[in-house]
């Protein structure tokens, strides 16, 4: 196990942004050659990266992904194996992930399964919503054949080691996008001779807070949360044109994220008619709903109980998004939490250090899975 928690120090000290992760990749690829994969295929989808052992030409072909990419965050944990980069560094336990989906292969390479195929997945930026696509996208990819697909994500405060399981989904569909308002600009001392767009803007607020439903138990679970902001500049002889915020909005479905956008699109163009404005929306880094295949789920749990690892059903999704969802909505997938301890700060907190600790559990879990499966 020295070996893994030295493999996830090296990836934390070198972390690299979405899209980036040459070394990372580069650094994976060196690790998991000593243990003789049948296979090694890089570049997929970019950066990423499949290891392949085949141990029979029948039988099912098990994935387990993890994520290349680190965060534009930077580190203020005094660590021996601190980031060396000033603004970027493993703030969601990326690092933690790919040394756990590593950690299989020193297994693997010693296990005589008569059926199946076992596959290491490394993907590349999840953060930005943008990896998970690429891969599917990519030939290479399709020619893997996977037949089942399991991911594990750190939970910071929540007891270390616990298994949480989701039976409707893992994550939430998430949206991001910008409004732009454009008016008519006028001296100050006369607005009325120009259209500044702040009431109209100030409207939009409060219409979008109208439309949130923030009781995580319902289905109809929406949640609008305004990050960035902007209205004219630091002229104080100019009544401004032009606004701009941007929000990033959840919910627990596909369903009902489309029928969140219509009303933002709705209420938007309502408000700026009335005010005599004109507007746009772009919409950005989509990250669909992670749903968990009731069969990959039942098998989650079943490799905890074989281990001897505490496990509860958590009645409703993470409003965190992962892009995950994307391999979901193509293959029988599963995704399940790990507890990374109560006092663990939060995720892209930038105090947060994945535990070493969890490693192992998380790497036992996958043993689990596969030896249900391939021994069945």
């Amino acid at each position: 196990m020295n070996q893994l928690v030295q493999l996830r120090h090296h990836l934390h000290q070198y972390p690299e942004l979405s899209g980036q992760e040459v070394k990372t990749a580069r650094h994976i690829i060196e690790f998991v050659t000593q243990f003789n994969p049948s296979e090694i295929h890089n570049n997929i989808g970019g950066t990423g990266v499949a290891v392949v052992y085949t141990f029979g030409n029948s039988g099912p072909t098990i994935a387990f992904r993890c994520e290349l990419d680190a965060l534009p965050i930077r580190e203020e944990n005094d660590l021996p194996y601190k980031s060396n980069y000033q603004s970027i560094s493993h703030k969601c336990g990326h690092d933690g992930h790919m040394a756990t989906v590593a950690g299989m292969a020193p297994w693997l390479e010693k296990q005589i399964f008569d059926t199946g195929s076992v596959i290491l997945l490394f993907q590349p930026a999840e953060e930005n919503g943008k990896g998970a696509q690429q891969m599917l996208d990519d030939p290479t990819f399709h020619a893997l054949g996977i037949d089942y697909m399991f991911a594990l994500h750190n939970i910071p405060q929540e007891d270390m080691h616990k298994v949480l399981v989701m039976d409707s989904g893992f994550s939430a569909e998430v949206i991001s996008f910008s409004l732009t308002l454009k008016g008519k600009e006028s001296h100050a001392s006369s607005p009325e001779t120009g259209n500044n767009p702040a009431l109209a803007l100030s409207e939009i607020i409060r219409a979008f807070a109208d439309l949130e439903n923030t009781d995580s138990t319902q289905d109809t679970f929406s949640l609008l949360t305004p990050v960035y902001s902007k209205l004219g500049q630091k002229s104080y002889g100019i009544s401004p044109s032009d606004a701009e915020i941007h929000y990033t909005i959840r919910t627990w479905s596909t369903t009902s994220m489309t029928e969140l956008k219509n009303l933002i699109v709705s209420k938007s163009s309502q408000i700026v008619d009335r005010h005599k404005l004109t507007y746009n929306i772009d919409w950005f880094e989509h990250f669909p709903a992670s749903q968990n295949n009731s069969i990959c789920n039942e098998l989650v749990k079943q490799a905890a109980d074989v281990k001897n690892i505490q496990w509860i059903n958590k009645e409703t999704p993470f409003r965190f998004g992962e892009d995950f969802g994307r391999f979901s909505s193509v293959f029988p997938t599963a995704m399940f939490g790990l507890g990374s301890g109560i006092e663990t700060p939060a995720l892209h907190d930038a105090a947060y250090d994945f535990p070493d600790e969890l490693i192992e559990t998380g790497v036992d879990m996958f043993k689990g899975i596969v030896e249900l499966m391939l021994t069945n």
